[in-house]
């Protein structure tokens, strides 16, 4: 299926995790910060999220509408667990109040979306179509937090491709949930 779509699969077991070569994709990073206007795109681009931006245990919900992209269920920290650690930075996203799932809703359809992921729990990635369908799925098969013997390293990469993506779930069944280095692909 991976091949199907041009992604090779990572050859770690027990996760889904697509190689992407971003090499002829332009990448801006998107600040929660500043007030420039919304940007527009001729190419497909590839958009990261700067969580620098945000402070500590702010709620994350509009601070990157400008670009395309609101969260429900996010709380951004600096992790003192260090079963859970950041991958870039210091600071990354927590699923809360409700433990284990963060959803991301794109104003205009993408067409691919990754993001660093370590949890308590297997955790799967899903993305849905405009009318709730669900149109590629992805998953991290076990825990993998950082100082257990997980074969799957923590902040370990998750991401979906498909056409016409509004709106991903990360879901992490009744366990705890961090996500770093967020990005995903606009279409003009």
């Amino acid at each position: 299926m991976l091949e199907q779509l041009g992604i090779k699969p990572s050859g770690v077991t027990g996760m889904e995790t697509p190689e992407i070569n971003f090499k002829d994709i332009p990448t801006a990073i998107a600040s929660a910060c500043g007030e420039e206007a919304n940007p527009k795109f001729e190419r497909p681009t590839y958009i990261h999220l700067n969580l620098e931006d945000l402070k500590y245990f702010e709620v994350v919900e509009r601070q990157f509408e400008r670009w395309g992209v609101t969260f429900a269920n996010a709380i951004a920290i600096n992790p003192s667990n260090p079963a859970y650690p950041t991958k870039s930075g210091k600071i990354l996203l927590l699923g809360a109040p409700e433990n284990g799932s963060i959803e991301v809703i794109f104003s205009k359809p993408v067409s691919f979306v990754c993001g660093r992921v370590t949890s308590s729990r297997r955790t799967t990635l899903t993305a849905y179509d405009s009318s709730g369908q669900e149109i590629a799925r992805r998953k991290i098969t076990e825990a993998n937090l950082a100082g257990t013997n997980s074969p799957i390293p923590a902040n370990a990469l998750l991401g979906v491709r498909g056409p016409n993506i509004h709106r991903v779930a990360f879901y992490a069944f009744d366990g705890h949930l961090t996500l770093d280095d967020f990005g995903f692909i606009v279409i003009p």
